[in-house]
């Protein structure tokens, strides 16, 4: 068999109808949309219906990106939904959504990488794929980060958003598409950003509730300082490598699809690159962070707006809780 490429074939998005401003939560927790955006860049952010589960919103995102690529459920041969927040702890998400999609006798499991997953993820599909195990992969990143969050707690209820993005992947004879990819964990640093909960409670009997405190939620807590301090050093450090992994300048990247957590965070990894930030896809002011659907949702952002062209060298990056990071390089193909 000659070598296989991995290319994006199709890509779709799905966001809660739902949205929470900053201007909404001064009303729930001490705290200002000024502060807010200064330390965050972050305006706003998509909240889960109550009727609404991780399933729902993944299946929304894969519908669009199946119908992008011309091809239906049926002709997948694996899917993997990257999640924190799980419908259940089991079975895996994925089946559920296959289920929903219609989809019957393929392979479906999901990933916990934290923010990383998507990155996670496609690294492990691009390898699978390769290696002739499957030719075409629907991947899916979706969260609802907002049903693991202590709404009473200001340094970190204010960051995060809901919503899901997917990919359709190809095997094909064609060069292109995925480069390569890095990947990194290290569990020394796993108290710094955490969620303790035997069940995440991705499902309609967890509803968002503003007036919950930390009782018996799966509260996200952070030290935000000492993770902002590590996440920059080691995006600046996986920027590096998987330019050197592939044997590519920094300057031929076109554009940077960064996990959305922080402006700033953001900022320091362009300014490593030595890019404009007009050549980085921003989304965290209207989505916040999302977890493992952000970086599907920043470049479904670039796709639709037509900013992407055949040939553009394309750099993903993100990091995560664990602490899990990581980087992929793919050319534009589609």
């Amino acid at each position: 068999m000659n070598e296989q490429h991995v290319h994006l074939t199709g890509i779709g998005s799905y966001l809660p109808e739902r949205v929470l401003s900053n201007a909404e939560l001064e009303t729930m927790v001490d705290t200002s949309d000024s502060w807010i955006q200064e330390r965050t860049g972050i305006r706003e952010r998509h909240i889960v219906a109550a009727d609404q589960m991780t399933s729902d919103m993944a299946v929304e995102a894969a519908r669009i990106a199946l119908n992008d690529a011309g091809i239906g459920i049926d002709d997948i041969d694996a899917l993997i939904v990257s999640t924190t927040t799980p419908d259940m702890v089991f079975p895996a998400t994925a089946t559920v959504v296959q289920a929903k999609l219609g989809g019957k006798d393929f392979p479906a499991w999901d990933i916990q990488a934290v923010c990383s997953g998507f990155v996670y993820g496609l690294a492990m599909a691009d390898g699978m794929m390769r290696a002739g195990m499957f030719r075409r992969v629907l991947l899916i990143g979706a969260e609802a980060m907002s049903r693991i969050v202590n709404w009473q707690d200001r340094s970190t209820c204010v960051l995060f958003g809901d919503g899901a993005g997917a990919v359709v992947l190809e095997a094909k004879e064609k060069e292109g598409g995925v480069l390569g990819s890095v990947l990194h964990a290290d569990g020394a640093y796993r108290d710094l950003l955490k969620a303790h909960h035997p069940h995440p409670g991705a499902s309609p009997d967890r509803v968002v509730d503003f007036s919950l405190d930390a009782a018996g939620v799966a509260a996200v807590e952070m030290k935000g300082n000492e993770v902002f301090r590590v996440a920059v050093t080691k995006l600046g450090q996986v920027v590096g490598e998987i330019l050197e992994h592939c044997q590519v300048d920094k300057g031929a990247v076109d554009w940077l699809v960064p996990h959305q957590a922080n402006i700033r965070i953001i900022q320091a990894t362009a300014k490593k690159l030595g890019m404009s930030m007009e050549r980085v896809s921003t989304t965290v002011r209207e989505h916040g962070n999302t977890s493992s659907a952000s970086i599907p949702l920043a470049l479904d952002e670039l796709y639709r707006t037509g900013k992407l062209a055949a040939g553009q060298l394309i750099l993903l990056e993100a990091f995560a809780g664990g602490f899990a990071w990581g980087a992929n390089l793919l050319r534009w193909s589609k």
